[in-house]
Formats: C-alpha cells, structure tokens, sequence
C-alpha cells in the first residue's frame, strides 16, 4: 500500500469519525433542544396557570371590596335614615301641645321623687309655666325651678346637695328606646 492509499485511508476514517461525531453532536443537539423546549413549556403552562390564579384571586379580592363597599353605602343610609327618624320624631314630640308637656313634667317628676326626695327642676325654656303650674301642685312643694337648660323637653332634677342628677329629658328617653328598639325600627324600615 502506497502513502497516497495510507493517507486516503486516514482521511477516509477521519471523515467517517468526523460524520459520528456530528451525527453524535446532532443527536445530543436534538435532545438538548428537545428537553428545553419541554422545560419551556412547562414553565410557560406554570406562568400562565399562577397568572390565572392571581387573576382570579384579584378578582376575588376586587369583588369582595366592591360588595363591602357597596354594603358600607348602604348601612351608611340606612343609618342616615335611621338618624332622620329619630330627629324627626324628636321633632314631633316637641310640637305636641302644652297640655302634653305639662303632663309629661308631673309624671317624670313624681319618677324622679322616688330617687331624689328634693332639689332643682331644669328645664326647656318652652316649659317655663307648664313646670310652674306643676310645682305649685301639692307634693311637689320640695323641688324648685331651676334655670332653663338646652334640652328638647322633659326634666333634669338635681338633688338639694348637688351629689345626685336625674336626666329625664326626652331625648334620653328617645334614645334608651331607641337603642331597645333599634332592630326593630330596621326591620319596619329596611325589610
């Protein structure tokens, strides 16, 4: 075998080495692009299920925040409409006639006897003389007028030391039934 034969030879494997290492190279190129395509895609379906997840839990989250917004609005009128009615009926009780009042001083003062034998009536500037037909009243002789205060109507009744105050004002009363009977009025109201 000559030298030129020798030298085809080793060409010929060095080719035939060099197209297994490519083939090789091709195949581990496969693969590899194979697995990264797969992990890509994976990731890309992980990706895009989280963003629906929190997609839908912004959703959620927006939902939720509207209907308490929209519950807050509405307690918010109902309360408004809850305060329009008890002023209101304030109001009404405060444009009764005198004879009302008259009668209403009597019976919260004779209430406010049994706790204070004795002292001072305040009282609404508008029922100045409805208190003073009371008092000259028999059994009332141990309380004195005191000055008008700034209450709708009814009384306040100190005790003769100063150490005792009654307020049994109207707007108390209003509002001790007012809270006894809150759930009620909303019920009448709003149901």
């Amino acid at each position: 075998m000559g030298l030129d034969a020798v030298i085809a030879e080793i060409k010929e494997k060095a080719r035939v080495e060099a197209g297994a290492i490519v083939q090789e190279a091709e195949a581990k190129k496969t693969e590899i692009l194979t697995d990264a395509q797969t992990q890509a895609q994976l990731i890309k379906t992980t990706a895009e299920e989280n963003v629906q997840k929190t997609a839908s839990h912004i959703r959620t989250q927006e939902e939720a925040a509207g209907h308490l917004a929209v519950k807050r609005e509405v307690l918010n009128a109902q309360k408004a409409l809850m305060d329009e009615v008890q002023t209101k009926t304030l109001e009404q009780i405060c444009n009764l006639p005198e004879s009302f009042h008259k009668q209403a001083i009597a019976s919260l003062l004779k209430k406010a006897q049994s706790e204070i034998p004795s002292g001072t009536v305040s009282y609404a500037a508008r029922d100045a003389s409805a208190l003073k037909e009371v008092l000259s009243e028999s059994g009332f002789s141990s309380f004195t007028a005191g000055k008008p205060v700034a209450i709708d109507g009814g009384i306040i009744v100190e005790s003769a030391d100063g150490m005792l105050q009654i307020d049994y004002s109207y707007r108390t009363f209003l509002n001790q039934v007012w809270e006894s009977g809150l759930k009620d009025a909303s019920d009448v109201l709003f149901n």
